[in-house]
């Protein structure tokens, strides 16, 4: 193909004007990726190289040779993308049976809409834009088992969501929650096999707890845990899903006005619970409390929540890992293995039940944030979201997103949102 490079793997050495134990040479128009002896890497190599091919404004590639597969093929797109997706690709789909062509294109079709959605700027992927939006890229793909609802501004008040309108009634945007049923049985009466619940802050200033200019840049992908959850469920269906599964997005922008919730007011939620807001930049628990209650009606067998939550998270695990947190550890083990099967990185931070009690507040149950030093914030985040499901936490997980978006380039990722995560839910849904 005329101005494409070809790309092709081998497990030869690079000469050695290369360097020692060179990922990447070049001969004419062909790159070569070096491939070490441990095939379990290879992912990891494959997608190192293509951020490198990336990196030296290669804009145009196309794969050959009979060392790639499927996985070595995810590899190389996810480190191949950029936000502005200005590169060409041919993966070589040509060269393969229609179900490996499938695997791959149903994995790159969902990732590429959660990078896609993450990136772009808040202005135009406001709250009830997002829900719609999502709606949209599901019922593309099962229009006949789908129906869903957006409640939006005061009608949210109208239903009790308190939590979603306290945090977004301060933005010109309105506040909205979708909430989409996935019944492949068509049948009214089938149990929720999994319910999914995702914050959906498209934008996040941090409220009258302001956040600093340059933390700021990036908030808008604060709606990770939504797009993830959106995506995860979208290549589940791809792939065969025929359980029943939910979906609430919880979407706002947390913003500064006359009209903006303040330090110190009361939210009273449908069970009850009474919550005093001490930080407006511990926003994004407001917003699930709401989808979790919303879910918990239907008694569905698993309930997962995903949220760019905590600043903790990524302090504890840095952008490569996503964060676990539940009380059912054989959920919690399932979903790790499904990560290391699906060659993405989770790991669980502690959660007790005595982190509840790490939340006091003089005026209500509970506060927004944890009181004094040495408190686990990831932790006393996801003990907040558990008041607002069943008390023993079983078939609950929280997954704290912080390997969801980059503000900066590293050896595997583009600036920008990853996509990270998407398979080891989707995989969960399909083991249910």
């Amino acid at each position: 193909m005329k101005d494409f490079m070809i790309v092709e793997l081998t497990v030869a050495p690079a000469d050695s004007f290369w360097g020692k134990n060179a990922l990447v040479s070049f001969n004419a128009d062909v790159a070569s990726i070096h491939l070490g002896e441990d095939s379990t890497d290879y992912p990891l190599q494959v997608q190192r190289a293509a951020r490198k091919l990336s990196n030296q404004g290669i804009a145009k590639v196309t794969l050959q040779g009979e060392l790639w597969n499927t996985e070595l093929r995810i590899a190389f797109d996810q480190g191949y993308y950029t936000a502005k997706e200005n590169q060409q690709a041919c993966f070589g789909l040509d060269q393969v049976s229609g179900t490996e062509k499938k695997a791959f294109t149903d994995v790159q079709h969902a990732s590429h809409w959660v990078r896609k959605t993450i990136n772009t700027d808040a202005e135009e992927m406001y709250p009830v834009k997002l829900a719609q939006s999502a709606a949209d890229l599901l019922l593309q793909l099962a229009p006949n088992s789908i129906t869903y609802k957006i409640i939006a501004g005061e009608d949210l008040l109208t239903h009790g969501f308190t939590g979603i309108h306290t945090v977004g009634r301060g933005s010109q945007h309105p506040p909205a929650m979708l909430q989409l049923d996935f019944n492949p049985s068509g049948d009214a009466d089938a149990p929720v096999a999994t319910a999914l619940v995702g914050k959906g802050i498209t934008f996040d200033s941090g409220g009258y707890s302001i956040k600093p200019s340059e933390p700021m840049t990036a908030m808008k992908s604060d709606m990770g845990g939504a797009a993830t959850l959106t995506g995860a469920l979208a290549l589940a269906i791809s792939q065969g899903l025929n359980q029943r599964v939910q979906l609430f997005l919880c979407c706002a922008e947390n913003m500064i006005s006359s009209n903006a919730f303040k330090l110190g007011d009361i939210i009273k939620y449908k069970n009850d619970i009474t919550v005093e807001v001490l930080n407006t930049d511990a926003e994004g628990r407001l917003v699930l409390a709401d989808g979790l209650l919303a879910a918990e009606e239907n008694s569905p067998q698993r309930l997962i929540d995903a949220a760019t939550l905590t600043g903790a998270a990524k302090m504890a695990l840095g952008r490569d890992y996503n964060a676990v947190f539940g009380f059912d550890q054989g959920l919690v083990n399932s979903l790790l293995a499904n990560a290391k099967a699906e060659n993405e990185f989770a790991w669980q931070l502690p959660l007790e039940k005595w982190h509840q009690q790490q939340l006091p507040s003089s005026f209500a149950d509970m506060a927004n944030i944890h009181a004094g030093e040495g408190r686990a914030g990831a932790s006393t985040a996801a003990a907040f979201l558990s008041r607002f499901v069943r008390e023993d936490g079983e078939g609950w997980l929280h997954l704290d997103l912080a390997g969801s978006y980059q503000k900066a380039a590293n050896d595997l990722w583009a600036t920008g949102a990853k996509g990270h995560g998407i398979r080891t839910l989707a995989k969960t849904l399909l083991d249910a």
